[in-house]
């Protein structure tokens, strides 16, 4: 396929220049020429430009006054200065203002060309750039519909966290620690950072730390060069580097190796890092919400979190209650599912039966906010007509009690998985007599995965 011909406008008041760039450029372009800047601009007001090639020094204006007329008038034109100067003064001055390019005269159609080339790739990389923001932005757009994107809350305590969370927003780059239990929506509270700040155009990214895997940490975190290891088929970019001027979320903090947090304790100090198989330091700019649902006592006690990494990351902290210390928000929260999960799912529902109401502020919720979103959907799917009522709600619910322990061993609560396996080991220790090797048998894992389990949910 043939490559489109670029649209260039040629402004020179020399017409010596005119018809050398005219013999140079008219056979590979769609060439517009003009010998001052007014006809310059009724060219482009009547044609689809995409370069325009402006000398310094011309009647009317200088370049320079063209290149911030042009680029205040037609953003998407691409502009590269001549001229017969050379001073530093004036190339500094363009580039600053916008220019691509800048070459001197006398010049060849080699030096036309090579700029002509290099501003089209440019422009690519350019258009590319915007391409993938939007993109970026779409996902985060569905991704905060999805998710709902206000804090819902109106208590003194939801009030204090949403002041803080605006506090917090206005800094550049503080860390954040967010604590709270399971479900109490600490990726909310960090998205809605990200969100408020001077970073929200740029990309919010949410990392499990207890799903890396000790051995691709670095490659996850830091990138790495195609051929740097077995499995290594291409260059990949790390967390650090594809969150650059964005924010970075670690959730489940709490739950990482002590032997990789070292590696990450010395990267957020010196705010560098090095993709595996180079050499070669980077800079990063990206702002750490860090969130755990261990308390501040185990966080900062340095028995199975470093203190140091602790302190790196608590500058600013923020702690969520469980929702059963917040229990005058469950029908704002209630109604709020109803208005982001009824549409999706085609119903024709339009409010909960207060008795509905009344009987979910009486239950504790164990898995908190999550709880109480699964259990609206749920609720939804089964209620055939216009209200939801108690019945549509599983029997725990209604029993007006929460029982974990039903909850882990499958009954028609809603499942933690977490839960379960804490549960899981608990037994299997209790059947073997608290023999871990034992134990680790039944639970045809080996005994180090036993091990650190234990130590993740705190048995002894």
């Amino acid at each position: 396929m043939e490559e489109k011909k670029l649209s260039i406008l040629v402004l020179d008041d020399d017409p010596i220049i005119r018809n050398l760039l005219r013999s140079m450029l008219r056979e590979k372009s769609n060439l517009h020429v003009a010998d001052k800047p007014s006809k310059a601009f009724e060219i482009l007001k009547k044609n689809d430009i995409d370069l325009m090639i402006s000398d310094f020094m011309l009647p009317e204006m200088n370049g320079l006054e063209v290149l911030n007329k042009a680029q205040k008038e037609y953003p998407e034109i691409e502009v590269i200065m001549i001229s017969a100067e050379g001073d530093m003064d004036t190339v500094i001055g363009a580039l600053r203002q916008g220019a691509v390019d800048y070459f001197r005269k006398p010049f060849t159609a080699e030096d036309i060309w090579i700029a002509i080339e290099r501003t089209r790739k440019y422009a690519e990389l350019n258009a590319n750039l915007a391409s993938y923001k939007s993109r970026s932005e779409y996902l985060q757009n569905v991704i905060n519909e999805n998710m709902g994107h206000d804090i819902v809350g109106k208590n003194a305590t939801m009030e204090e966290i949403k002041k803080q969370m605006r506090q917090v927003a206005k800094t550049h780059d503080t860390s954040v620690l967010i604590l709270g239990e399971s479900g109490t929506g600490k990726e909310l509270v960090a998205r809605g950072i990200h969100n408020m700040s001077c970073r929200k155009k740029e990309m919010f990214g949410a990392v499990n730390m207890s799903a890396v895997p000790d051995t691709l940490f670095e490659s996850e975190f830091f990138g790495h060069k195609k051929g740097s290891f077995t499995g290594a088929v291409a260059d990949k970019a790390g967390w650090f580097e594809m969150a650059n001027k964005g924010t970075l979320f670690f959730d489940e903090i709490g739950e990482m190796d002590q032997s990789l947090q070292v590696k990450l304790l010395r990267v957020l100090e010196d705010r560098k890092f090095t993709k595996v198989g180079t050499q070669k330091e980077q800079d990063f700019d990206t702002r750490i919400i860090a969130a755990t649902n261990k308390s501040v006592e185990e966080m900062s006690s340095g028995k199975c979190f470093r203190s140091d990494l602790y302190y790196r990351l608590s500058t600013f902290t923020i702690y969520l209650p469980p929702l059963r210390d917040r229990r005058d928000d469950i029908p704002l929260l209630i109604d709020h599912f109803l208005k982001i999960i009824v549409p999706r799912m085609g119903k024709r529902i339009k409010k909960v039966h207060p008795e509905a109401v009344s009987m979910l502020k009486t239950y504790d919720f164990p898995g908190n906010i999550r709880e109480l979103r699964n259990l609206m959907e749920r609720a939804i799917i089964i209620c055939d007509g216009q209200e939801i009522l108690p019945e549509h709600f599983p029997h725990i619910v209604r029993s007006g009690k929460a029982s974990t322990d039903n909850a882990a061993a499958g009954g028609d609560g809603i499942l933690d998985l977490k839960e379960v396996e804490k549960q899981t080991i608990i037994k299997a220790l209790e059947k073997a007599n608290y023999n871990k090797n034992e134990a680790a048998r039944m639970l045809n894992i080996d005994w180090n995965a036993l091990y650190r389990r234990m130590q993740k949910y705190g048995l002894k």
